[in-house]
């Protein structure tokens, strides 16, 4: 059986290969090191299932990324992952139903997979 895809987003090296290493036997987990890797990687890879970004990131936020992603496939489920609580990034990405959730650095290995696999189901 081939395992469900997952696009994770960070400019942070450690910590793409540690969601990678954590998940390698549940997701098939696809690394980008910038939104606009990220975005290049979606292009090729049309059955991504899911969307993890990191919030704070040069160039393009996680948020704009995500907005990005949406523009071309509405439904793709969309996760922020981050250290940082911003309180206006999670209402606008709430309310504008970009996010599917916001999840805080450091993520524990039994919430982050239930949350993806919550992801999955929709």
């Amino acid at each position: 059986m081939e395992l469900p895809r997952i696009l994770y987003v960070d400019d942070e090296i450690i910590n793409l290969e540690l969601l990678q290493l954590t998940f390698m036997n549940d997701f098939k987990v696809i690394t980008a090191e910038s939104a606009e890797e990220g975005l290049r990687l979606l292009a090729l890879n049309p059955d991504i299932h899911v969307v993890i970004s990191d919030l704070k990131m040069p160039v393009m936020n996680g948020l704009d990324f995500i907005k990005e992603v949406k523009k071309s496939d509405q439904e793709k489920v969309c996760m922020l992952l981050t250290g940082y609580i911003e309180s206006d990034v999670m209402l606008e990405g709430f309310n504008k139903e970009l996010i599917f959730r916001y999840l805080m650095k450091p993520w524990s290995k039994d919430e982050l997979e239930g949350t993806i696999r919550e992801a999955l189901s929709r």
